[in-house]
């Protein structure tokens, strides 16, 4: 396993170059690490976390990097999440996989760290300002061997969305506390009933054609009546707990609740956007702001909620994105690739910038970077209700897998006990 290691030099002044200082077992001499080098160039892949799927406000941060450091060329490719892991997947098996990938923990670190295809990043987590990373999200980052396989940049809670017009309009609005954004399970049903009773034939979809915007599902399922996706300890899974199974005959049974298994979560969220449907389970403040910016047929007012629980306190699913580094066998990529990290996430001011383009909220205590946004203050209400970060379990590209297949077994019309046995299984 690579670890990146850090010029000590460079360390000691205080300024940012990692040049090439070797890694592994060979570490050049400290006399050699700080000489010059030629140009290198590395390369990012980005998931579209916020704007940092929008090359032109990615150009923007890269603009600053390449001025301080002309030496080292990034070059972007931007991915979706509808073939994104297939891209990846690919690169690594052809032996072109990128340098740098800005994602989550799920994917770093529980799917290709634990394949041991990243570099270790311990040496950045010794730096200033890690020590003010919140504890929850270094957690998230860290192996189960020790290593650091991401190094993160921002988070935020997922939620789900009404159509508020509709919503005031049927009188369904009586079932919601708009003050704090949540509902209970009861209050759902009964929001749902009312909908359908006004002729709202499609309330909310149950979008299960591949894992995207997955995260909306679980979380729907697991709050309804109190259950959990794995246990405490990361170390197995809970779909087939009763509480679990509950929700999921709920769900099926309920009046304008549908399953779609030829429907992915952009699908879903276009129809919600189109007015077709009624509410979102796929939702948080990055999709409001592209869906008023970009879709011309968004026409009614947005009313972001926490899922419904049995006691109106949920559990949200969190989201933590940052970096990480493949160990392509290249030691001056791998430390420019560092390079990078720190330039990004160091300094306070560059470290805002980076979080303002995910349009989420920062992984350290830096104080409120959305002052006078009322979009953001909105949305970050949601952040006290974050629940457990499961997605290192063991096993968790496995499950993944099988949470929109279990799905699609369900809307098949499959016996949900027989349904979630073994879960989940080899796929």
């Amino acid at each position: 396993m690579k670890k990146l290691r850090l010029c000590a030099a460079a360390a000691l002044l205080a300024v940012f170059t990692l040049t090439a200082c070797g890694g592994g077992k060979d570490v050049p001499e400290a006399a050699d690490a700080c000489d010059e080098q030629e140009p290198v160039a590395v390369t990012l892949w980005v998931f579209p976390v916020g704007n940092w799927g929008n090359p032109t406000a990615v150009s923007s941060l890269l603009s600053g990097f390449h001025k301080q450091y002309p030496d080292i060329n990034v070059t972007v490719e931007y991915l979706n999440y509808e073939n994104g892991d297939e891209k990846i997947a690919r690169a690594i098996a052809e032996g072109r996989a990128p340098d740098m990938v800005f994602e989550g923990p799920e994917r770093l670190v529980a799917d290709w760290g634990d394949q041991g295809l990243m570099v270790d990043l311990s040496d950045l987590w010794e730096l200033a300002p890690s020590d003010q990373i919140y504890e929850n999200v270094r957690k998230a980052c860290r192996h189960e061997n020790g290593a650091y396989y991401e190094y993160p940049v921002c988070m935020s809670a997922h939620c789900m969305a009404i159509n508020y017009d509709l919503f005031r309009d049927t009188g369904a609005l009586a079932y919601i506390d708009e003050e704090n954004h949540t509902w209970t399970t009861e209050d759902f049903i009964a929001a749902v009933e009312t909908l359908r009773a006004s002729g709202q034939e499609r309330v909310g979809l149950i979008y299960c054609k591949n894992q995207s915007g997955d995260q909306g599902t679980r979380a729907l399922v697991n709050n309804l009546c109190g259950g959990s996706f794995t246990d405490e300890g990361h170390t197995t899974y809970m779909v087939d707990s009763g509480e679990n199974i509950t929700a999921l005959q709920l769900l099926y049974a309920l009046d304008g609740i549908t399953f779609e298994p030829d429907l992915s979560s952009g699908d879903a969220v276009r129809l919600f956007c189109s007015g077709e449907t009624a509410m979102s389970f796929c939702w948080n403040v990055s999709l409001e702001i592209q869906q008023t910016i970009n879709n011309p047929d968004l026409d009614f007012e947005v009313f972001p909620m926490a899922f419904p629980s049995a006691t109106g306190e949920p559990r949200l699913q969190g989201g933590i994105w940052g970096f990480g580094i493949f160990d392509n066998g290249d030691d001056r990529r791998i430390e420019a690739s560092g390079t990078f990290i720190r330039y990004m996430t160091e300094e306070d001011s560059q470290y805002t910038r980076a979080v303002h383009t995910s349009t989420y909220w920062p992984v350290r205590d830096i104080g409120n970077i959305y002052v006078n946004d009322m979009l953001m203050e909105e949305y970050s209400i949601f952040t006290p209700y974050m629940g457990d970060y499961y997605q290192v379990t063991p096993g968790w590209t496995q499950a993944r897998t099988a949470w929109w297949k279990l799905l699609q077994e369900i809307g098949g019309g499959a016996d949900i006990r027989e349904a979630v046995k073994g879960f989940p299984a080899e796929t």
